[in-house]
């Protein structure tokens, strides 16, 4: 079984059927990981809702930020903003199937392997151990009471990592790092603000990856959410939101080989902006 991980689809289904292809992807012998993101902006989320419910096992997906959003808009808790596409899937007759799968999926995943994925990264001060465990926290919050979690969920309060964090702070805290973060300090503290490239030379802002001794730095991490940031590979980190929805390309990477990362260039949908 190879697996193939790809970057953020934001209803971005012709490109994903062509990566598909290009992949020659066999739902009897691949799995696909899919980094979260899988609609929004883009113009067939329904689409891609649908395609990738149906893969079942096949498809091991981590819920990101759009996700969340679509999920809290049709649970009355936020109105759609301008920018949103999601229209379609909240008029769709199956709407409730697919609104009740994107509900049980995780915020993070370890296999056996010992490979990671979440949809934008962790603190320094969290081991992936501790990060499954607060993934698990907002997941039991999602099936036990969902309408509770999204009215309290936006906001960028508490900005700053501490174990004495509970209650809706701490759940609140753990899905804007797990699904939003780019940049922190090495004490812990986010900043939720910054959404372009990585800033040479910050005097305490850094990538989250790149901050020195993080807890995390001994598991191989797959994560997505930065577009700006783009393709990014190394021996314990793939990074691969290529921007597709914003003209760029959607990018799958084969988690177990050499082989170089497979990419298809998209037509774009909406101009750069906040993702």
């Amino acid at each position: 079984m190879t697996r193939y991980a790809i970057g953020d689809v934001q209803g971005c289904y012709e490109e994903l059927c062509a990566l598909l292809a290009q992949l020659k992807f066999s739902p009897d012998s691949d799995r696909l990981w899919f980094v979260g993101d899988l609609v929004n902006r883009g113009p067939r989320s329904l689409e891609v809702l649908r395609f990738v419910r149906a893969l079942g096992d096949n498809a091991i997906t981590v819920l990101g930020n759009h996700d969340l959003h679509l999920l809290a808009v049709a649970f009355g808790s936020r109105r759609k903003r301008r920018s949103d596409t999601l229209d379609e899937v909240l008029a769709a007759a199956d709407r409730d199937a697919l609104l009740e799968w994107l509900i049980t999926r995780p915020l993070a995943h370890l296999d056996e392997r010992g490979d990671f994925m979440v949809h934008a990264g962790l603190v320094p001060q969290w081991t992936v151990g501790m990060a499954l465990e607060l993934a698990h926290e907002v997941e039991s919050a999602l099936r036990t009471d969902p309408r509770a979690l999204f009215d309290n969920m936006y906001g960028d309060e508490p900005s700053r990592w501490s174990d004495r964090l509970s209650g809706m702070d701490r759940l609140r805290f753990a899905i804007n790092v797990l699904t939003r973060l780019r940049v922190c300090t090495s004490d812990g503290q986010v900043d939720l603000t910054m959404k372009g490239k990585p800033r040479d030379g910050h005097a305490t802002l850094q990538p989250w990856f790149e901050v020195e001794d993080r807890r995390s730095a001994d598991t191989r991490i797959i994560f997505g959410h930065w577009s700006a940031l783009g393709l990014v590979v190394r021996r314990d980190l793939v990074g691969l939101d290529s921007g597709c929805v914003w003209g760029g390309a959607l990018t799958a990477f084969d988690l177990d080989t050499d082989r170089p990362p497979v990419a298809v260039s998209c037509t774009g949908y909406q101009s750069p902006g906040s993702d």
